[in-house]
């Protein structure tokens, strides 16, 4: 079977990897790579880290609005799929590469499989929700992370093409986590070593669009007076750099990182406190305390776990919140076992 495999940013590198070495051998998967993350640390040297090959078709595409860049993604992909004609578009997540691959073939009347299917934040000023939402809805396969997405699909009326399947990151992570310790060069490169540090990242609209809200965080983060490592996105940097933000004493602003590099600070990090939902589930996966600087979370489970506390961007008690957050002392898993040999029977069956 011919499969496109549609990736263009971080999140979705990640979910790719180990399915893309299990489809390998049974099936001609063409990796396609839409660009829409370009920065080398969030895009080349994922690929690297992760030992991804190199995309077969790369259609660097760029950034854009949102209705321009998923626009030029799917007369890209358009072309790409007619001259292919795979027999399955497999889309992962919420991303305009998601929504753009998954309406193409749909236009075209080929196959979909959505990875990551059912996630609902029922926030629709997102644009991951419209993207995730519309992409189900088009798609013939929905592959659920959790029994709370597969309630979602359900309830939608998408049962019928809905398998509880858990969540890929989970093989991801497992695979990686133990190459990554071996040569952990980040801690020293940081000069961190045995000392205690929080994990930082911002890059959804309504935290960083915004100059009050993005100022009003870094200000609330300052009163930690914990050490705090945060990894930049190039989005967020232009934002802090245009409105000439300061950033507190106790938060280093370092590049964005490759996925090894990123789950070392993870692995070690006292807690991590975000505003991606991949990164909520990289947390709870490592059992490290997650402070999600939103008002709702695709993850409800992490939350209803004790292991991610919701805190609202505009909070005035953020830090206050942050210091007393303390998770449980035994984790259920939620995010499920062996997923990608599970993923590959279903596929195999098609």
């Amino acid at each position: 079977m011919k499969i496109f495999s549609i990736v263009g940013a971080r999140p979705q590198f990640i979910k790719l990897a180990p399915l893309s070495e299990a489809l390998s051998g049974q099936h001609q998967e063409y990796i396609v790579h839409t660009g829409q993350h370009y920065d080398y640390a969030m895009s080349e040297k994922i690929f690297e880290d992760l030992g991804i090959r190199k995309p077969d078709i790369h259609l660097e595409i760029g950034s854009g609005s949102q209705a321009a860049q998923t626009g030029k993604m799917m007369i890209a992909l358009e072309e790409a799929m007619i001259l292919q004609k795979p027999n399955l578009v497999i889309v992962f997540g919420d991303t305009n590469s998601t929504l753009a691959g998954a309406f193409a073939a749909a236009k075209l009347n080929i196959p979909i499989l959505h990875i990551e299917a059912g996630l609902r934040s029922y926030n629709k000023s997102m644009p991951e929700e419209i993207n995730r939402i519309a992409t189900d809805h088009v798609s013939k396969y929905l592959f659920a992370p959790t029994q709370t997405a597969m309630n979602i699909l359900k309830a939608e009326g998408l049962k019928e093409h809905s398998y509880l399947t858990g969540d890929i990151m989970v093989d991801t992570i497992k695979n990686s986590l133990e190459i990554a310790l071996k040569k952990p060069t980040i801690i020293s490169a940081l000069n961190i070593e045995d000392k205690k540090f929080n994990l930082l990242t911002l890059h959804r609209n309504y935290n960083v669009d915004n100059p009050a809200i993005l100022k009003h965080l870094l200000m609330e983060l300052g009163r930690l007076e914990e050490k705090i490592i945060f990894p930049v996105h190039p989005r967020t940097k232009k934002m802090l750099k245009d409105n000439a933000i300061a950033i507190p004493q106790n938060i280093e602003i370092t590049e964005p990182q490759g996925y090894l590099d990123f789950i070392v600070l993870e692995h070690y990090s006292n807690r991590i406190i975000t505003d991606s939902g991949g990164i909520q589930k990289e947390a709870y996966i490592l059992q490290k305390p997650c402070i999600t600087l939103r008002s709702e979370t695709e993850w409800v489970e992490t939350v209803q776990e004790g292991w991610n506390l919701l805190v609202n961007p505009t909070d005035n008690m953020i830090s206050s919140k942050i210091l007393s957050f303390v998770t449980p002392v035994i984790q259920q898993d939620i995010f499920g076992k062996d997923v990608t040999s599970k993923m590959v029977k279903v596929i195999n069956s098609i």
